[in-house]
C-alpha cells in the first residue's frame, strides 16, 4: 500500500474507494468489461489522482465526493491522494488513473512534447505560490531577495523560478534545497522560502514566526491551478462523462467555497489528520481573501473557467522567462469544451 494513501477509518466506505491500488484499478478500468459493469450499477467508474494529502486546496472535489453530487451525475468517483515523492504525470499517462490534477505549466509542457493530456477545467485561476522571508530581513519587497539564499523545490526549478530569474534577476547560485523541513528558515534570518499560500504561512506561525509572504499571482506570475487533465480518448470516446464529471466538481467548488463546507472538510480530516479544523479554517479564508478561484471568467462563466486569452497570456510570460519554447501549438494542450457554461456560477 502507498504510503501516501490517507488513514481512514476501517469501516469507512470512503476508506474502501481511496484505499483500492493502483495497479488492480487500472487494469479494471482498462477493460471494456469493467466499464459496462460499472455501468450495469448505474454509475460510471472514474478514479481521479490528486498531488498531495487531502487539503482544502482541493476541497471542492471533496464536497462533491462526500455531499453525493458525483452519483447525482452518474459517477462513482474514487479520490486517490498523493504525497512529495509521487509522481502523478507518470501514473496519469501509464493510463492507471481517468483524470489527475496538473497546473497550466505542466499543460503547456505535456503539449510541447506532444504528450497525450488534455485540460478540460480550470478551478484555480491563481497559482498558490508564494516565497516567505522573515520580517525584519529588509526582504519586505520580493525584488530585495536578489541574490539571498533561498529554499526551491524540484517542481519550483521548473515553474515559478525561472520567472522569478527573468522578472527581478534571480540567480541559480541563490538556490537552497527544499525538501519540505521549514528548519532551514527558521534558523537562518537572511534565508527566504517557498510555500503554498495556503499551508507554510500557517506552519511557521504555529512556530512563532510571522512571515513577510511574496504571493507570486500578485506580483505578475500568470498560472492556473487545480487543473483537471482528462486521457484524449476519453474526451474523445465519453464526452459525455467528462462533462459530467467537471459539472459535479464545478458544483461541488461552489458549495465548498459558497455554500456549507462540513461535508467536504469531514472527507478531509478523515483523510488527512493533520487537518486540523483550525488550518482548515486558514485556508479556506485565505483562499478566499486571494481569490484563488475566483476572476472575471469564472463569474462569466462559473468554477473551472478558461480561456483562450488567458491560456495564450500564460504561454507568453512561459515564453518569455525561458520555461516554454516557443512555437507550440498551446491548443492541442486543452479544450473550452466542458466549461464556460455557468454551472455553479
Amino acid at each position: 500500500m502507498s504510503p501516501f494513501l490517507p488513514r481512514l477509518a476501517s469501516h469507512s466506505p470512503v476508506r474502501r474507494r481511496l484505499l483500492t491500488t493502483a495497479a488492480s484499478a487500472a487494469a479494471v478500468l482498462a477493460t471494456p468489461w469493467g466499464m459496462r459493469a460499472a455501468r450495469a450499477q448505474g454509475l460510471t467508474r472514474i478514479v481521479y489522482q490528486t498531488g498531495w494529502l487531502p487539503q482544502p486546496d482541493k476541497g471542492g472535489l471533496y464536497q462533491a465526493l462526500a455531499t453525493g453530487l458525483y452519483r447525482e451525475y452518474g459517477l462513482d468517483v474514487e479520490l486517490r491522494s498523493g504525497g512529495p515523492q509521487l509522481n502523478v504525470m507518470q501514473i496519469f499517462l501509464a493510463g492507471a488513473v481517468d483524470f489527475a490534477d496538473s497546473d497550466s505549466m505542466r499543460v503547456l509542457s505535456l503539449a510541447s512534447q506532444g504528450l497525450p493530456a488534455i485540460a478540460v477545467a480550470a478551478f484555480g485561476q491563481k497559482a498558490f505560490n508564494v516565497v516567505l522571508s522573515h520580517a525584519g530581513s529588509g526582504h519586505d519587497e520580493l525584488a530585495s531577495l536578489k541574490g539571498d539564499p533561498l529554499l526551491v523545490s524540484t517542481a519550483g526549478r521548473q515553474t515559478y523560478w525561472p520567472w522569478l530569474k527573468a522578472k527581478f534577476g534571480f540567480t541559480d547560485e541563490q538556490i537552497r534545497p527544499y525538501t519540505y523541513s521549514m528548519a532551514p528558515f527558521l534558523v537562518d534570518p537572511r534565508m527566504s522560502m517557498e510555500g503554498f499560500i495556503t499551508s507554510e504561512p500557517y506552519e511557521l506561525a504555529r512556530s512563532g514566526v510571522k512571515p513577510v509572504v511574496h504571493m507570486l499571482a500578485e506580483h505578475g506570475y500568470l498560472a492556473y491551478s487545480n487543473v483537471t487533465l482528462a486521457k484524449p480518448s476519453m474526451v474523445r470516446e465519453q464526452p459525455d462523462v467528462v462533462q459530467r464529471f467537471v459539472d459535479a466538481t464545478a458544483r461541488g467548488w461552489a458549495s465548498y467555497l459558497h455554500g456549507d463546507p462540513t461535508p467536504g472538510n469531514a472527507l478531509i480530516r478523515e483523510g488527512n489528520p493533520d487537518a486540523s479544523d483550525e488550518k482548515i479554517a486558514y485556508a479556506l479564508e485565505t483562499m478566499r481573501e486571494h481569490a484563488i478561484f475566483d476572476s472575471p471568467d469564472v463569474q462569466a462563466g462559473g468554477p473551472g473557467a478558461m480561456s483562450h486569452a488567458q491560456w495564450q497570456a500564460i504561454y507568453d510570460s512561459a515564453v518569455q522567462s525561458g520555461v516554454a519554447r516557443p512555437g507550440v501549438d498551446i491548443r492541442q494542450g486543452y479544450t473550452l469544451d466542458f466549461v464556460n457554461k455557468r454551472v455553479g456560477a
